[in-house]
């Protein structure tokens, strides 16, 4: 029998019991994208489309270990880490990827919730910022996480840009500040320092895409950065991955998905759209119980 090889890639964050963000999302995106998905869960949450119910925190140990056996094992070649809360779990993350020389590492640094709230003590916070955005291929901030990084205001694409370059000049590794909240809706900015110095300019990039107008956006900022991972992992310069992964999302948004009573999640699975339905119009109705 033929045998073949596919990139892995490894997504380090909390479960979703809603399916729509966070390890769920992420295993979906690295699977649409036809790698094989590994995960090493930090945290277990209660939640749907319409909020978060309760939260609890994988001890810091078993995170180690799910790493460790992932490494040993089938090594990824691009590493995804979300939502971490708590010092001592970003501590062991930091520590293990060290040890295994993790390179292509994206981190999503979910700080700040929709409403402004933050969502992760001040701790967390340092640990963070001292221990893991350096240790990073890109980080993907959205424009709140962006200002409580930098401690600046921003209200303009020339503020979000700048902000960027701040990021990137602070912890050495590329950023990416997500458009939204008022600024810039669907416009994100790169910036890239030359070979991880923080004394050259960074490059700068945009990636502009029209606005798609849905309500459904649940694990939107999951989703993209898994799929930058992705783009790594394929051997993509990083552009090419961001320009990838901006496409992927652009067609999870607008394939009118529409599930929960809230926030629904994004369409993963979009690329098998027109079979998918015509799978579900032909599927019988199911006898409620």
């Amino acid at each position: 029998m033929d045998t073949f090889t596919i990139p892995a890639v490894l997504t380090i964050a909390g479960s979703d019991s809603s399916g729509g963000a966070g390890i769920q999302a992420d295993i979906k995106t690295i699977t649409a994208h036809g790698l094989f998905a590994e995960c090493a869960i930090t945290a277990i949450t209660a939640q749907n489309t319409t909020g978060v119910r309760d939260v609890q925190d994988v001890d810091p140990q078993v995170v180690a270990e799910q790493i460790d056996a992932v490494f040993e094992d089938i090594p990824p070649a691009a590493v995804k880490i979300g939502m971490v809360s708590s010092a001592a779990i970003i501590d062991t993350i930091a520590e293990r990827l060290a040890h295994w020389g993790a390179t292509e590492v994206v981190v999503d640094p979910v700080m700040v919730a929709t409403s402004g709230a933050r969502l992760i003590s001040a701790d967390a916070v340092a640990a963070l910022t001292s221990r893991l955005l350096p240790a990073a291929r890109v980080i993907t901030p959205n424009i709140p996480e962006a200002e409580a990084l930098t401690g600046m205001h921003i209200e303009s694409e020339d503020a979000q840009a700048e902000a960027a370059c701040a990021l990137a000049r602070t912890f050495g590794c590329a950023a990416l500040v997500k458009g939204g909240h008022g600024v810039a809706d669907a416009n994100d900015v790169l910036a890239d320092p030359a070979a991880g110095s923080t004394d050259v300019a960074p490059a700068i990039t945009w990636f502009r895409h029209e606005r798609i107008d849905t309500a459904n956006t649940h694990g939107t900022g999951c989703t993209l950065s898994s799929a930058i991972a992705c783009g790594l992992a394929c051997d993509m310069d990083l552009a090419e991955a961001v320009a990838s992964a901006k496409d992927y999302l652009s067609g999870a948004l607008a394939s009118g998905l529409n599930l929960g009573h809230g926030s629904g999640p994004v369409d993963h699975m979009w690329r098998m759209g027109a079979q998918r339905r015509t799978s579900a119009a032909g599927a019988p109705t199911p006898t409620p119980r």
